[in-house]
């Protein structure tokens, strides 16, 4: 499975993290960053934060997640250096860091493909954006009706303080368009995480779910997605990402309080050198060119 062995590192650097705030440091000269917000990007921000620790051993990084909402929440209440986001930031939340002294500056640090999956017993292997809009929305309920079996469809999805449910509704349910009010059928089961949704998919072969690209193990089923009838079916991959031709696609987000400065700017100008887009790339993002 993709990324797997990332997973342990969370606990690691929570562990450290509560460790070195419990105790005076005694070395005055270490410089630390705290990094929260999405769950997208967490395991990422882990390999990086490792990567450049281990060459920079005065700097300590702290990783969390919590989802995109939690990590811009942070950046306004003005208690992190870094609030990573699978989504742009809103204009109210923007509004909000002002009245409270943030100005919130956007950095594009990866890209990413919202992968489609069912489960392998499945033999449904492609659907229009208008499809999966028509299936997330309540509009069609039985796999028979998009080329499968008579069997109950069950709708999967990450919970709503996610940046990945935000950018899935404004551009598959919506299918980008502002005005456009459709809602996820109310029967649609929220999930927390990535790998929840991953488990689901994995046990129930009804289900289906959304993911990043990265998070996709082997033995899941990615659909193929065409834009519109008549479309070319594509899946997800780095070269169809760049090429824009899988319709599904984003850019990743770290925010920081005005223009970065001192070890947050070096952070930063590191996260977009060639040796840490060497990793965005390992574990299944899109490199930003």
């Amino acid at each position: 499975m993709k990324r797997t062995f990332i997973f342990f590192l969370l606990s690691s650097f929570i562990i450290s993290s509560c460790n070195s705030s419990s105790q005076s440091p005694s070395n005055t000269s270490t410089k630390y960053i705290e990094n929260k917000g999405s769950d997208t990007i967490v395991n990422l921000a882990l390999a990086w934060a490792e990567k450049y620790q281990n060459e920079n051993s005065d700097v300590r990084i702290s990783v969390t997640g919590g989802g995109s909402g939690t990590g811009i929440a942070a950046l306004i209440n003005n208690t992190v250096d870094i609030a990573n986001a699978s989504r742009s930031i809103k204009e109210e939340e923007i509004e909000s860091a002002k009245a409270n002294g943030v100005d919130p500056v956007e950095h594009v640090i990866a890209r990413d493909a919202i992968a489609v999956i069912v489960n392998p017993e499945n033999p449904v292997s492609e659907l229009t954006l208008q499809q999966l809009s028509d299936i997330y929305s309540g509009k069609i309920n039985n796999w028979m009706e998009v080329g499968g079996e008579d069997r109950p469809i069950v709708r999967l999805s990450r919970e709503t303080n996610s940046g990945t449910h935000v950018y899935f509704l404004e551009t598959v349910l919506r299918l980008g368009d502002k005005d456009n009010k459709t809602l996820f059928s109310t029967d649609t089961l929220l999930l927390p995480s990535s790998e929840g949704i991953i488990l689901e998919v994995r046990q129930n072969p009804n289900a289906i779910g959304y993911d990043g690209l990265g998070y996709v193990p082997d033995d899941l089923k990615m659909i193929a997605i065409a834009k519109e009838d008549g479309g070319a079916y594509v899946l997800p991959s780095i070269p169809t990402v760049n090429d824009k031709s899988y319709p599904i696609a984003r850019d990743l987000y770290m925010y920081t309080d005005g223009e970065p400065t001192g070890i947050v700017k070096d952070y930063l100008d590191w996260i977009l050198s060639d040796e840490a887009q060497e990793i965005v790339a390992e574990l299944g993002f899109v490199p930003v060119e």
